[in-house]
Parts: C-alpha cells; structure tokens; sequence
C-alpha cells in the first residue's frame, strides 16, 4: 500500500438515479417522481408563464377578470369508502384546488371514463354523490363527456373534473410570497382519507372507524379571507401528505420551514395505524384539510377565524417559515431533536384518490 495521503477532497456521493424507461406507479404519488415527471417532461413539451407557477391551481386573467382553473383525475381505489366514494372526491377535490388560490369555484366538468361490465347501478351511485357534492359546494356541473374502454382495461370507473372560479381583488396567494417569520397553520386532524382508504381495501380494522375528511373547503377559505386578504399561501395536502406540501412551499419560497411534531394534529386512531404499519402521518394523504402561511400580524386573527368553522375547529398552529435551511422542511421533535422532513419519493399508499 502506498504511504501516498489520498486527496478525497473532490469526492463526490452520487445521488441514486431516478431515471426510469417506463412509468411506476410512484410518478402518480405527488413526491419527487411525479414532480420530476412534470418539470422535466410535461413542462418543458408544453411551455407557458401560466404553467410554469406549477400551483393547485392555474390564475389566469381573461376578459380582465382574475380567474383560477384547475383539473384533476381520480382513480381511487374502492370507489366507496368510508366517510364519501370517488364522486366525492371527484367535486371537492376540483373545489379545493380552486379555492387554493382563493378562488370562489363556479363550474365544473365532469368527465366519466367507465369500464366495460360495470353496473349502472354504480354508475348511478357515484353521479349522485357528485350532484349532492356539487350542490353543497355551491358549484354547477356545467358540462362533461362519456368515454367507454373495454372490460379489463379500467377500474370500474375513472373520473376526471375541470374548474374555474373567480379570484376576489387583492388576493394573492403564491408560494412565492411567503417570507421568514410568516406562520404555519393547519386546519385540523391529518391522515384521516390515506388510513381509511387503506382500511377498507386491505381489511384492516384498528378498532375504531375511520372516515375519510372529504370536503369542499371553499366555506373554510372564505372565512379566512374575511379577516385578512393577505395570506400568503394555501395548499391542500392530499397525495404526498403534509409533508409534500411543506416542501413544495419550502422550495419554491427559498424559505425554510420548521415545524413542531407535537404540534401536528394526528388523531389518535391515525397514529396507532400508522404505527402499526411503519407509515409516517405527515406522508399520509388528505382529503379535506388545508395548509396556511400567514404574516405573523394576522396569524391569530385566522386561526380563531378557521376554529369558528366547522372544518377548521382543530386548526392548530404548527410552525413557521425561517432563514435558515432554505429550501428543507425540518421537524422539531418531542425528545428535542430534529429531523428533516424530505419530499417523498412516490407515495406510501397508491390511489388514494
């Protein structure tokens, strides 16, 4: 062996590659394959100021009216659950997306993609569960399409929703405007939809009945936005969990972000599956809750404002947005240490919406 020092100072660890000849499942999961599957992909083959804001939703002016459009498919798997079915899913999601970049949500479309062999009696089922989502969201189904493939080419059914609503003047809501200092507030209990979904499609019973939190926040929003205009960003956590959305903010805000594990509401019920199954609840999807970084001036005025509402009574506040770190999501946990929470590669539980 050589006396000769070795010079590692221009080492390198590679990072393991992600490329991929063929779509998994994971580029569907809302972590880091899908986000490479957009920017690298999508992005580039479609161009556009609009789409590059990769929000929940597109704000665009038309006419000069500010408008939010948004589209979304659902491919969950059973297509009812506990606490809602995939028509549900199908509105509120729309709805929530829209209502992310504070948008009143109008109409919207509705797209069937039924599989061959399918009883209409379901079919029946999950169109009146949307019209019934529909009209509790204050929203028209203005338009749609049929698409029939044949017998083991689907799942029963798929269905895909479009939406457009108006964004009230002085609105604002971007990643981009969160600065250090703002405040981190969630609006109530995680984990809910990703446990009961899995509950019902593997026969797990943890000893209590968990329903899923499916709901229109449009309501939720609204009464966020009468205390103040000036929030800064609202992302609803479904796939990929609260940690996807945290670090989607983190990253495109240049900010830091610290949050507090104990401060987090996760149901008991939540916790013990997790447990159980080794699944972190900040991954876990969610279906009917939302995300808040609001300056610090306004933080406790929105908060009692969220808690006054049914959806929001749990809100809590969890966090805030820092110098340091730009870029990460660091989680300060109960023994006083601290974690960084990453942006998921694909996703703990495949649809789940």
């Amino acid at each position: 062996m050589s006396d000769t020092a070795l010079d590692i100072t221009g080492w390198t660890c590679p990072a393991p590659l992600r490329d991929r000849p063929r779509v998994v499942m994971g580029h569907g999961g809302g972590g880091a394959l899908s986000a490479e599957l957009v920017q690298h992909l999508f992005a580039p083959a479609f161009g556009g100021d609009v789409l590059a804001q990769l929000g929940d939703s597109a704000a665009v002016s038309l006419g000069g009216v500010r408008l939010a459009f948004s589209t979304d498919s659902y491919v969950v798997r059973p297509l009812f659950f506990p606490g809602g079915s995939i028509g549900d899913l199908a509105v509120n999601g729309t709805v929530n997306d829209l209502a992310m970049s504070g948008a009143e949500a109008a109409y919207l479309s509705c797209g069937f993609i039924l599989e061959e062999g399918v009883e209409m009696s379901v079919v029946a089922r999950v169109a009146e569960a949307m019209g019934a989502a529909a009209r509790a969201a204050g929203v028209e189904v203005a338009t749609g399409d049929t698409k029939v493939v044949e017998a083991g080419h689907g799942d029963g059914i798929y269905l895909n929703t479009a939406g457009i609503g108006i964004i009230p003047d002085g609105v604002d809501l971007r990643p981009q405007r969160v600065v250090p200092g703002d405040v981190v507030i969630v609006s109530g209990e995680i984990g809910l939809h990703g446990v009961a979904i899995m509950s019902v499609r593997e026969g797990l019973e943890f000893g209590v009945d968990i329903q899923s939190d499916c709901a229109a926040l449009g309501g939720l929003v609204r009464s966020m936005l009468a205390v103040t205009p000036d929030l800064h960003v609202l992302r609803d956590p479904t796939r990929g969990g609260l940690a996807a959305s945290l670090n989607e903010i983190a990253a495109a805000s240049g900010t830091g972000v610290v949050i507090h594990e104990g401060r987090v509401p996760v149901p008991a019920a939540v916790a013990n599956a997790c447990a159980i199954l080794g699944l972190d609840p900040l991954y876990v999807a969610n279906e009917g809750k939302l995300v808040a970084f609001v300056p610090r001036e306004h933080a406790d005025a929105v908060l009692d404002a969220m808690r006054a509402h049914p959806l929001g009574r749990h809100a809590a506040v969890i966090g805030e947005a820092v110098d340091a770190h730009p870029g990460l999501v660091v989680a300060r946990t109960a023994l006083g240490g601290t974690r960084v929470v990453d942006l998921p590669i694909g996703e703990q539980l495949p649809r789940i919406c």
